[in-house]
């Protein structure tokens, strides 16, 4: 965990928060999960993000790929959002490792795709999560994770 901390905000996990300026920052003792407000906040940026993309245009080609009705897909979502934030390891204990690229390798997932996950987590980081650093984290972290998803040109 300290290591995915230091990675998506790039910061010394050493620092004391009391002391620090960005004291509202991730680090060993205050996870990302913790600091969206754990099950609540994790639950809330995964329905947002789902939200979004059942009602905004623009995501209706990844809509598409998705099997209806969307709350389990929500479920399964909040539970990986729940260990990759630093807070119960959800997917994990019901499915095992996420291994999100060979799950995800059954389905054509382009540039196109990629751009529109990006485009409703984007919306929904923005309208769940109000702290700037880790609002700003999330979106770099997730946009590499979502880069990594691609496979075909």
């Amino acid at each position: 965990m300290k290591q995915l901390i230091k990675r998506i905000f790039n910061k010394d996990a050493s620092e004391d928060p009391k002391t620090s300026q960005n004291h509202h920052a991730p680090n060993p003792e205050r996870t990302p999960y913790e600091l969206i407000g754990g099950d609540k906040g994790a639950l809330a940026l995964a329905n947002r993000f789902y939200d979004v993309m059942e009602s905004d245009p623009y995501a209706k080609p990844l809509y598409d790929m998705h099997p209806l009705p969307l709350d389990r897909i929500r479920q399964v979502f909040f539970e990986f959002l729940s260990g990759w934030l630093g807070g119960p390891d959800l997917f994990v204990e019901k499915y095992g490792h996420p291994r999100l690229r060979m799950r995800h390798m059954p389905f054509t997932i382009n540039q196109d795709l990629r751009d529109q996950w990006m485009y409703c987590m984007d919306k929904a980081l923005d309208a769940e999560i109000d702290n700037p650093l880790l609002r700003e984290g999330l979106r770099k972290s997730l946009a590499q994770l979502a880069t990594h998803m691609i496979n075909q040109d």
